[in-house]
Parts: C-alpha cells; structure tokens; sequence
C-alpha cells in the first residue's frame, strides 16, 4: 500500500519493505524473479539493514514521482514503527531499464545532514555574449541541512560574468539554513576564452615580437654603416 502525506514541506511516499538475511547475485537474481529488488538501508547510529521491495510497488511510485530525491515513510515487515528515509541511489540496467538495487538513508527531521544538490546556471553571461565558453567546473555542490530545507537545486546567476570571471563556492547563493561545509573557495564556474582566439593572439604576439626584433636588426644596421660613413 503507497499511500501519500505532508510532513515539514515534505512529502513522504508510505512504502512497504521486507527483512532479508542473504545477500549476493544469487540472492538477488532470485529476487528478482519474485519481483523484488534488493535494498539497503543505512544511516548514522544504525546497523546497515538489508531489505527487499516490490517492484510493483517502486513502479507506482517512479511513475508518480520520478526518481529523483524522495523520501519515504517505511515500513519494514508490517512494522507499527516507520522509518524515515531518503532514496540515495537507484541502480538501474542501462539495457533493460530494470532496477537493480537501492541505497537508501535512514533521516530524522530534526538532524542535518549531508546531501548532494544540482546546480543551475541563470541568464546569459556578458563573456558568453562576446565570444567566451561558458565553463561550468561542477555541476553539484554537497551541503548541509535539515532534511525540510533540502533545495531542488541551487541557482546560480551568470549574466555578469566577463571573460576570465570565475564564480567560487563563497559566492553561491545558498538558500537559508544550507550551508556548504567546505575549507577551500574553490571554483564552481568561469568563462573561458576560446582555444583558437587564444593560438590567434599567441602567434600575433609572436608575430610582432618577430617583427619588432626586425626592426631593431635593422636599425642596428643602420647605426653600424653610419659609424663606418664617419670613420
């Protein structure tokens, strides 16, 4: 049974799982003959849980709401209890699209924790506009924070961005109550000039340092038979 509620902004899917003891391909290729997949479910202070889930039920959901970040209500073997959790990683067959195993993290609404979120890139750089690349250096960013301010994404606003502009991680606009725990300012975008307009300036400037070096051989030419006009 799948059933839907508002929690703190978030919505939790009601999802049923069973214990399981076995663990390997073997086990899980007879899973999944029985349709089921297996699952694991970890997080901090508890043991790692081995777990099976329906593929029944993970269709109704995908197809409700996709795959990305969901949090569940679970309930393992018909428990009163229900756990709290948040969908890490799906293993899916490339070939035939079906599932193959599932990460997911035991949460509590009232601890933060740490959870990787997409960037995404806002308006049209200046850079851009004069002939520059975009170059965008990671395309996620790991925060921290409680699990009801986790953002979708974290928008990131380029159109004042020249040729040779970088934005670093101290000067994302992160939403309130997410933090980024990291020590280095490192780079997350910049505009880059092209290759080739690079090579065009190096062999111009090549080109007039060759000429320039001319130029003064042959004023040295010119000083040298003046001094032998004078002798």
């Amino acid at each position: 049974m799948i059933n839907d509620e508002e929690d703190f902004s978030l919505e939790f899917i009601e999802l049923n799982a069973t214990k399981r003891t076995v663990s390997g391909k073997g086990a899980a290729r007879q899973l999944r003959r029985s349709r089921q997949i297996p699952a694991i479910l970890y997080g901090k202070d508890i043991d790692p849980e081995l777990l099976s889930l329906s593929i029944k039920d993970l269709d109704i959901v995908f197809r409700k709401h996709g795959s990305a970040r969901l949090f569940f209500n679970l309930k393992i073997d018909g428990d009163a209890k229900e756990r709290k959790a948040l969908l890490k990683e799906l293993q899916v067959d490339t070939v035939t699209g079906e599932y193959i195993h599932m990460d997911l993290h035991q949460i509590a609404l009232d601890k933060s924790l740490r959870i990787t979120v997409p960037l995404e890139t806002v308006g049209t750089s200046k850079g851009v506009e004069s002939g520059g690349l975009l170059q965008i250096v990671r395309r996620e960013l790991e925060v921290i924070c409680l699990p009801q301010n986790i953002p979708n994404n974290i928008e990131v606003d380029v159109s004042d961005l020249n040729i040779g502009d970088s934005i670093h991680v101290s000067e994302l606009n992160l939403p309130e109550g997410v933090v980024a725990p990291y020590d280095v300012d490192f780079t997350m975008i910049t505009v880059v000039q092209p290759k080739s307009q690079e090579t065009e300036e190096t062999e111009e400037s090549e080109e007039e340092g060759e000429e320039g070096t001319e130029e003064q051989e042959k004023d040295k030419d010119k000083d040298k038979d003046k001094k032998d006009k004078d002798k």
